[in-house]
C-alpha cells in the first residue's frame, strides 16, 4: 500500500508551471554543455594559448619585424590572436586579428604594414597564413605546431615596405 501512495504523490499532483520551470532548466542546461562543447573545441585546438619567441631558435632577415609574444584565445565562435613584439625599427608593436580559421580576410587592428590577414586550417596542427596590405599580398606563410604541442614553427615569406623580399623563420615556446 506504501508503494501505491508514494507513486499516486508522485503522478497526481502535476503543476504545469512546475513543469514549464523544469522545461526552461533543461533548456538552459543543455545550452550551457553545447557552449562548454564548444570552448572544449577551441581548447583542444593546438594552436591556443600563449606562445613565446624563442629567439635561439629562429632566424629572421635584417629588417624583419619580430613577434616576440603571440596569445591565440577564443572569442565567441571566432577565434582572437593579439601579437605583441618589435617592428622593423625596433619598436614596440602591438597587432590584433579576430577571424576563423577558414581562409577569409578578416581585419587586423594595429598594425601599419598590414590591414588584413586570413588563417586557414590545413590539418590538426598547420595553419595556412596570409597577410593582405591595401589589396595585395605581402605575406604568406606556414605556422606548425610541433606533434607534443610544446612548440610551434611560423615560417613566412613576403616583401617589405620598399619590396624587398625577406623571409623568416620564428621559433616559440609554449607558454
Amino acid at each position: 500500500m506504501k508503494n501505491v501512495s508514494v507513486k499516486k504523490t508522485l503522478t497526481e499532483n502535476q503543476n504545469p508551471a512546475l513543469i514549464g520551470h523544469m522545461k526552461t532548466k533543461t533548456l538552459g542546461l543543455t545550452l550551457a554543455i553545447c557552449f562548454l562543447a564548444g570552448a572544449a573545441c577551441f581548447a583542444a585546438d593546438p594552436q591556443m594559448g600563449t606562445w613565446k619567441l624563442n629567439e635561439a631558435k629562429s632566424k629572421f632577415d635584417p629588417g624583419t619585424p619580430k613577434n616576440t609574444m603571440v596569445v591565440y584565445e577564443a572569442a565567441g565562435n571566432e577565434v582572437k590572436v593579439t601579437v605583441n613584439g618589435v617592428d622593423a625599427k625596433g619598436k614596440s608593436a602591438h597587432n590584433e586579428w579576430t577571424g576563423k580559421f577558414d581562409g577569409k580576410n578578416y581585419p587586423v587592428t594595429g598594425d601599419p604594414t598590414s590591414d588584413a590577414r586570413s588563417y586557414k586550417k590545413i590539418d590538426d596542427r598547420t595553419l595556412a597564413l596570409t597577410v593582405w596590405h591595401h589589396g595585395r599580398v605581402t605575406a604568406t606563410g606556414r605556422i606548425m605546431v610541433s606533434a607534443d604541442g610544446k612548440s610551434r614553427t611560423v615560417t613566412t615569406n613576403g616583401t617589405d615596405a620598399n619590396g624587398k623580399k625577406i623571409k623568416s623563420t620564428a621559433v616559440y615556446d609554449k607558454a
